[in-house]
């Protein structure tokens, strides 16, 4: 008797897999001012080792993306394991600026491969309306990581607990996404037209490809680039770090689940739209925003990028078919390539403003308050441009969508 896919089983190891992802991000986002004072990193080379996680993400999706119709997925989520256990084991053991470069870079390495497998392999498990569905409630894991990893993080700290062991606990779901997979009959891509590499490049070729693809490099930063600056940016506002990621990221988590009715209701294109004007607000309220009013600001934001990574990847799935495995990879990877650009101008900015603030007479916690919150100003240009883009798109889809129906 042959074996059976099981559709229940592959997704909660692509779930796991990516609370695997999304640990390695919230708890890098918690350890990183305790690298910097043992270390002695300054913020922009805090930059460059939050750019190796960025980074090696795409990387990863460029060269799974295309394999992933040659391999499948089975053999590239493997991949992942391994990298992901490699990358945070070298963490653990590393000895400064350098070590950690390497080993950021094979996590991030890890969480693109996750990416390049799980997210077609999802697409080809799910028909129709279903792909946008069952893509939100995978990636509702994303967020839901980050708050296991934020709050994790937290509760560490304060007990005492090194970023040794903070990074260790993330072997955990690394080894539940294992045993997940392990065993399994896995789907082939079964989009028509999608099979051929050739076919799918052909297919990102076209306009409404190239325009999401530039869409996503600025809603990654607009996600990323607060969170994964959260404890330098807004350790001084008067608020927990740790506990504004875990508020943000849970709301996402939640919203996430209940994607489907939303995006069916407003469209996918309103859904953007709507973001863009979110988290423009929101970053722009947290830049100015001290005490319990850092809560409400983040409460906007998270509502603003909750639906920005999923709804990209559904509205390629669904609109864009023939770009196959590959073109689900690439703009995954646009996004985190994008990401990784940022952190260490991210971190420049950040220098910049502690010296502008000291220029100013001011000192201490003040002068990182004064520095986070224009570094966090200066992060609202990206969302700004995306409320004219997905305006533009909105408008565009609409037409085309009376015109079929014409």
């Amino acid at each position: 008797m042959s074996q059976k896919i099981n559709q229940a089983r592959l997704f909660q190891g692509s779930c796991f897999a990516l609370i695997t992802t999304a640990m390695a991000f919230g708890i890098r986002a918690g350890v990183l001012t305790q690298l910097g004072q043992e270390f002695k990193l300054s913020a922009q080379e805090l930059g460059y080792i939050n750019q190796m996680a960025f980074l090696g993400f795409p990387i990863a999706m460029i060269i799974g993306g295309p394999l992933y119709n040659v391999l499948g997925p089975k053999r590239i989520i493997w991949v992942a394991f391994f990298t992901h256990v490699l990358g945070l084991v070298m963490t653990i053991l590393s000895g400064g600026f350098w070590t950690l470069l390497i080993s950021t870079f094979f996590v991030g390495f890890g969480n693109g491969t996750v990416e390049a497998a799980c997210n077609p392999m999802i697409s080809d498990m799910y028909e129709g309306n279903e792909k946008t569905k069952m893509l939100n409630r995978f990636h509702m894991w994303f967020p839901g990581g980050i708050v296991i990893g934020s709050l994790l993080s937290e509760f560490m700290t304060s007990v005492g607990l090194g970023w040794q062991l903070q990074i260790g606990a993330i072997l955990i779901p690394a080894a539940l996404y294992a045993f997940s997979f392990f065993g399994q009959l896995f789907p082939h891509s079964h989009v028509e037209g999608a099979e051929s590499t050739g076919q799918n490049f052909k297919a990102m070729l076209s306009p409404l490809y190239i325009f999401m693809l530039l869409c996503m490099a600025l809603t990654a930063i607009s996600e990323f680039g607060p969170e994964q600056w959260i404890g330098p940016v807004l350790g001084n506002a008067g608020a927990s770090p740790m506990l504004i990621l875990a508020l943000v990221t849970g709301l996402m988590a939640v919203g996430r689940y209940f994607a489907g009715p939303i995006v069916h209701r407003i469209n996918p294109t309103g859904v953007l739209w709507a973001s863009a004007i979110f988290t423009t607000i929101g970053v722009v309220l947290m830049s100015q925003a001290t005490g319990p009013m850092v809560y409400v600001s983040a409460v906007i934001f998270a509502i603003g990028v909750c639906y920005f990574w999923p709804t990209m990847i559904g509205f390629v799935a669904e609109n864009l078919p023939k770009t196959g495995a590959f073109g689900l990879s690439i703009i995954g990877g646009m996004g985190m390539f994008s990401t990784s650009i940022f952190q260490p101008i991210i971190g420049k900015w950040l220098d910049n403003e502690k010296a502008a603030a000291a220029a100013k007479g001011l000192s201490g916690t003040a002068a990182d308050l004064a520095a986070g919150q224009a570094t966090l100003d200066n992060m609202a240009v990206f969302p700004a441009i995306l409320i004219v883009a997905f305006g533009i798109l909105y408008f565009v889809m609409r037409k085309r969508l009376a015109t079929s129906h014409a």
